[in-house]
């Protein structure tokens, strides 16, 4: 399909919430990715810069795609759900080859009397939680912040038990059953008190399953059907606990999820400036960050840690060079329009040596540090720099600020140990 045929296509996807996939030849499914508005992401993917600001490899799957679908759902929590389910199922090589997801998170429902609905990384997923441990795994989800906000939505329509101890074994072991601090505020349902029973949970525990699995439309039948036998019973507060959860799964007010799904989007990358700083002691402790600023101002839920493996401690660009080569592994990250270093020469050469190897065209501007390690100039194109240097230094300052007490706290930490 060539880019008219893309815009044509482009034109007819609704204004809503959703998934969208690429297709090449024989249908394969090359790509699957989620969206606030999926008219507005897909014709993202036409813009002129593409290929400067996304990097090579999604070029090259746009040059294998040959049609477009989507499938539109009622809310961007459904999206994002429906996303990892999807991705999972079928694992299309855009998404899951060639990316390091070792950071991303999975929802896990443990093999218990009252299972527990945990979020852990995918790097301890193994080790934590061996599969024979396990009732269900959803995931891996790239966006870590997104997937925070959609468990605190989730909990509150469906609570559930994170760590309390269940009354039964509370009684066995001669203790009192009473709330624990997530049931005194209704996102846990009791099963530390004693207030609902297995059966009830595992009611509980089956609805959020459907929604992991993106089949809310089999949820709201099987919670009207509940909640009609339990009018019939007369068991009247059970009923409306039901017909709460009903509303308020058909009413999913996701704003938090909206405002970091338009922070991570297009609108954002249009400014997004992130910057890089190194911080050791002697070569020890050595660290690296990533800071963003959009807009103007920082977007403190963008920031990244990176513990160096394989630089030096004291060489900074070849640090450097480290730390920007792990991100770019990550297509999932919107890019950014200029990228912002601590220092001049060295330190712009070895970020644009790692840009040249990724095929990605992104300037670089270095901040000059006098003896005081105040700014004291920015080198670089003064073209891409002008109206842009309260930016820059506001985005360098954090970078800086952000390595030191990131420095900090893992120093103390291996002191303790």
């Amino acid at each position: 399909m060539n880019l008219e045929q893309y815009k044509k296509k482009a034109s007819k996807i609704p204004d809503t919430p959703g998934v969208y996939f690429f297709l090449g030849r024989n249908k394969k499914l090359l790509y699957i990715g989620k969206a606030t508005s999926l008219r507005d992401r897909v014709r993202s993917y036409f813009a002129k810069d593409l290929i400067d600001t996304r990097g090579p490899l999604l070029v090259e799957m746009l040059e294998k795609a040959t049609s477009i679908d989507f499938r539109a759902v009622d809310s961007v929590l459904e999206a994002l759900l429906l996303e990892a389910s999807l991705i999972r199922t079928h694992k299309p090589y855009y998404n899951t080859d060639l990316k390091d997801d070792k950071s991303f998170n999975n929802v896990v429902i443990t093999k218990e009397d009252y299972p527990r609905v945990l979020v852990v990384r995918n790097k301890n997923l193994e080790a934590e939680f061996p599969e024979k441990t396990r009732a269900h795994t959803f995931g891996p989800f790239p966006h870590g912040i997104q997937l925070q906000q959609a468990m605190k939505l989730l909990r509150k329509i469906f609570p559930y038990r994170i760590k309390c101890t269940p009354c039964e074994e509370l009684k066995k072991a001669g203790k009192v059953c009473k709330p624990c601090f997530d049931a005194s505020i209704g996102l846990c349902p009791g099963v530390c008190s004693g207030a609902v029973d297995k059966a009830e949970y595992r009611r509980t525990i089956r609805h959020i399953v459907l929604m992991f699995q993106g089949k809310k439309s089999v949820l709201v039948k099987s919670l009207e059907k509940e909640m009609k036998r339990a009018a019939k019973d007369e068991e009247f507060e059970e009923a409306a606990r039901l017909r709460q959860q009903l509303f308020a799964l058909t009413h999913i007010q996701d704003v938090s999820l909206i405002k970091e799904e338009f922070r991570s989007g297009n609108a954002a990358s249009g400014s997004r400036i992130e910057a890089y700083d190194i911080a050791h002691l002697a070569g020890s402790g050595h660290v690296g960050v990533m800071t963003v600023v959009e807009g103007g101002l920082p977007n403190k839920m963008e920031y990244r840690k990176f513990i160096l493996r394989e630089a030096k401690g004291g060489d900074d660009p070849g640090s450097l060079k480290e730390v920007l080569s792990r991100r770019l592994g990550h297509d999932e990250w919107p890019m950014p329009k200029l990228i912002v270093v601590d220092g001049h020469k060295a330190q712009i050469n070895a970020a644009q040596k790692v840009l040249d190897q990724y095929g990605i065209k992104i300037p670089v501007v270095g901040v000059v540090k006098d003896e005081k390690h105040r700014p004291r100039s920015i080198a670089g194109d003064r073209d891409v720099i002008k109206d842009r240097e309260r930016d820059i230094l506001l985005a360098n300052a954090e970078a800086h600020r952000f390595a030191i007490s990131y420095h900090r706290k893992k120093t103390r930490k291996s002191l303790l140990l």
